[in-house]
C-alpha cells in the first residue's frame, strides 16, 4: 500500500509513522505546490488543518495520478472538510475519520503520543474499505467503525469545543478554567447547544476511543452547579495543564484559527435550525477577532468578566429579535 499525505504537522506524522512502522510506503506532500510531483496512492491523508482544505485540495488534484482508485481519509476537526473533499474526488472515495489520541511533537520535531485514545472510521459513500481499517488495526491503534460519518464529526466537534475556545480567548489554561465559576457555566452552556444542534439536525452523539460523549453531555444536561462539580474535575484531568489548539494558535500569532469549522460551526448550525447558540456564536466571534486583531486579546487576558458581558449582550440581541419577530 502506498499513502500520500498531505500535512506534516503532529497527526500527519503520528500517522504515517504508524504506517511505516508495519512496512506501508508513505510519501509526504511538499508545502510548496510548485513541488507537488505525481504519484500512485492507494489513500490519500488531509492532516492539514480544516482552513487548509481547499490548498490540500489543490495539492491532491496534481499529486493523485489516478483519483478514482484512491481513498481521501480526513482525520481534521471540525465540521466541512468530508463534503470539500466529496465534492473534489467523489462521495464513494472519501473516509471520515476521527483520531482521539493526544498527539504531540518532542523536541527534535517527531510525533509524541499517549497510549489513550484510538482512531474511528466513517465511511461517507456506501463502500465499507474493510482493508484500509484492517491496515490501521495493524498498528496497533485502537480502531472502530462508525456507519454514520456526520455523526462521527460532530461527535468529535463535541469534544473538541471543550475547554477550547474560552481557554484561548481567556489566556489560561483548562486547569484552572474549571476555577472560573461563571465561565465555566458558559462553558456548559456551550456543550448543550451543541447537544441541542445535534438533536435538531437528527446526528445522534456515538462515543469514541477513550472519550464518552454521550455521557459528557449528559452530564452538562443537569443542573449547572452539579454539572459543575462533575464535569471539572474530569476536564481537568482529560486537558490539564496542555494548552488547547486554539490558544496554541492564539499564542503562535496565528492570524486564522479553526474556530469556524467548531464553535462557528455550531453557530451557523444553530441559525440554520432555530437553536439559539449564543454562547458558541460569541466565542467564535470573539475568537476570531484576536486571532485577526491581536491587540484586542488584552481585552480578555484573565478577565473572564469581560467574556461574560459579551455572551449577556449576544443573549439581549437575539431576545430583541425574537421579540421584534412577533
Amino acid at each position: 500500500m502506498n499513502v500520500y499525505i498531505v500535512g506534516k504537522g503532529a497527526v500527519g506524522t503520528f500517522l504515517g509513522d504508524r504506517l511505516e512502522s508495519i512496512g506501508v510506503g508513505v510519501t509526504y506532500a511538499p508545502r510548496d505546490l510548485d513541488a507537488v510531483e505525481p504519484v500512485d496512492a492507494d489513500v490519500a491523508i488531509v492532516a492539514t488543518k480544516a482552513y487548509d482544505t481547499d490548498g490540500a485540495i489543490l495539492t491532491l488534484r496534481k499529486a493523485i495520478r489516478t483519483p478514482a482508485s484512491c481513498v481521501f481519509v480526513t482525520p481534521q476537526n471540525g465540521v466541512g472538510n468530508e463534503e470539500k473533499l466529496a465534492a473534489a474526488f467523489g462521495a464513494k472515495n472519501v473516509v471520515a475519520a476521527a483520531l482521539t489520541v493526544p498527539v504531540d511533537r518532542d523536541r527534535d520535531g517527531r510525533s509524541a503520543a499517549t497510549q489513550d485514545g484510538g482512531l474511528a472510521f466513517a465511511p461517507v459513500g456506501e463502500s465499507a474499505f474493510n482493508w484500509l481499517v484492517a491496515t490501521f488495526a495493524s498498528t496497533a491503534l485502537a480502531v472502530k467503525v462508525v456507519d454514520d460519518w456526520r455523526a462521527l464529526k460532530w461527535s468529535k466537534l463535541a469534544l473538541n469545543v471543550i475547554a477550547n475556545a474560552s481557554c484561548a480567548i481567556l489566556n489560561v489554561l483548562p486547569n484552572r478554567l474549571v476555577h472560573f465559576d461563571k465561565v465555566f457555566t458558559l462553558e456548559i452552556r456551550a456543550i448543550r447547544e451543541v447537544r441541542a444542534v445535534m438533536a435538531a439536525m437528527g446526528v445522534t452523539p456515538i462515543d469514541l476511543p477513550r472519550y464518552p460523549v454521550r455521557a459528557l453531555q449528559a452530564l452538562a444536561t443537569l443542573p449547572s452547579p452539579v454539572s459543575r462539580t462533575l464535569l471539572a474535575g474530569r476536564i481537568a484531568g482529560a486537558r490539564g495543564t496542555k494548552p488547547p489548539s486554539l490558544l496554541l494558535d492564539l499564542r503562535a500569532g496565528r492570524p486564522q484559527t479553526e474556530v469556524d469549522v467548531l464553535n462557528g460551526a455550531v453557530a451557523a448550525a444553530g441559525l440554520a435550525h432555530g437553536v439559539p447558540t449564543p454562547v458558541n456564536a460569541v466565542f467564535a466571534r470573539v475568537l476570531d477577532d484576536i486571532a485577526h486583531m491581536p491587540q484586542l486579546w488584552s481585552k480578555y487576558r484573565e478577565r473572564p468578566d469581560a467574556l461574560e458581558r459579551e455572551v449577556d449582550a449576544e443573549v439581549q440581541r437575539v431576545r430583541a429579535l425574537a421579540r421584534a419577530r412577533k
